[in-house]
């Protein structure tokens, strides 16, 4: 079935030459509107992974790493934290030189393979703590310089620490688990990601009194981490409140309150009148008030006990005779 158009020709050709021949009114439609380049086939990293959650795992990280470095190597070296941040994988090999200490990593349940770079300098630092020394450094490090089986041994130590002490960190948040894959010089070499896939990037600066900084890299691909971004989302939790640590740690907080000076005030009785009244008192007005059965203890405006007044030595003294319960609060509606 045949349609008719909706302007013949002869209206379409009026049309046409009435605007190429008189300007439009105003700036026309859609003149205000910018517009911004969006690549369909690249990663959006505005959604999904919450990099605060990840900071709060980096924090009690550098904790447990600073302890286990200090137990184990006899070096607790000052770990300046960056925060995280999510670059894409060619950027982040730019500006790496080798050697470095390269290692893939498996880091179950998460999909795919992360990566932790040690740089030099820490090795070097803990090796010479290790043995006795003050954990003095070296210069730069020629680019085909290989580790030797002492230093392989040194970095395998720091990797164990390092494993260990982000298995705790994460453990709050999700369990996870560690595999050493395998270990590189050179960057390039250590493809976990095309240079166009975005990394989540933590950086652990550490310096120590007698050498020059070095870092610790964590790097794991940005689509790893989506599956628990729900997690992510939802912020680190410090556990359920039932942790040795915990309650040893809320005990410690009670002891070390009891120390603290508070100000207590007694009340003998409170009468409630209007600011007429107040104003018309004359002397020799009586007022009608009851007196409680006992005095009234607040501490900040919160009341906390009842009591009974007398004196003791010639001071006045107030002998406590039961807690007041706090009030239940009101929710805010």
């Amino acid at each position: 079935m045949a349609t008719q158009p909706l302007l013949s020709p002869e209206e379409l050709a009026a049309l046409t030459e009435s605007v190429r021949t008189t300007p439009p009114e105003g700036d026309g439609y859609n003149t205000g509107l910018s517009v911004q380049r969006h690549d369909l086939a690249s990663e959006d990293s505005s959604l999904g992974v919450n990099l605060v959650s990840i900071d709060m795992v980096n924090e009690r990280f550098i904790r447990l790493f600073r302890l286990g470095m200090l137990e184990v190597l006899r070096v607790s070296p000052r770990i300046n934290p960056t925060r995280a941040q999510i670059m894409r994988f060619g950027d982040y090999l730019k500006d790496l030189r080798a050697p470095l200490s390269v290692n893939i990593l498996r880091v179950n349940p998460l999909r795919g393979y992360s990566m932790a770079v040690v740089e030099p300098a820490v090795i070097f630092s803990s090796l010479d703590s290790f043995f006795g020394g003050f954990g003095r450094g070296v210069g730069q490090l020629p680019p085909g310089r290989l580790f030797t089986p002492t230093e392989t041994r040194i970095i395998k130590l720091i990797l164990q620490i390092l494993f260990r002490s982000f298995k705790e960190a994460w453990g709050p948040l999700t369990p996870i688990e560690f595999e050493h894959v395998s270990s590189e010089i050179n960057p390039q070499f250590a493809q976990i990601a095309d240079e166009n896939d975005l990394v989540v990037l933590s950086r652990f600066e550490a310096e120590s009194s007698t050498a020059s900084g070095g870092f610790i890299d964590m790097v794991i691909p940005y689509m790893s981490l989506k599956p628990i971004r729900d997690l992510l989302r939802s912020r680190l939790q410090s556990g359920d409140g039932n942790e040795e640590s915990d309650k040893i740690w809320r005990d410690q907080l009670a002891y070390a309150v009891q120390d603290a000076s508070v100000e207590a005030q007694v009340s003998l009785g409170r009468l409630d009148i209007t600011m007429a009244q107040l104003q018309n008192l004359q002397v020799g007005d009586t007022l009608p008030f009851r007196k409680p059965d006992y005095a009234r203890m607040t501490v900040g405006d919160k009341p906390v006990f009842d009591v009974e007044v007398g004196t003791l030595a010639n001071n006045a003294a107030v002998m406590m005779v039961k807690p007041v319960a706090p009030a239940p609060s009101v929710p805010d509606r």
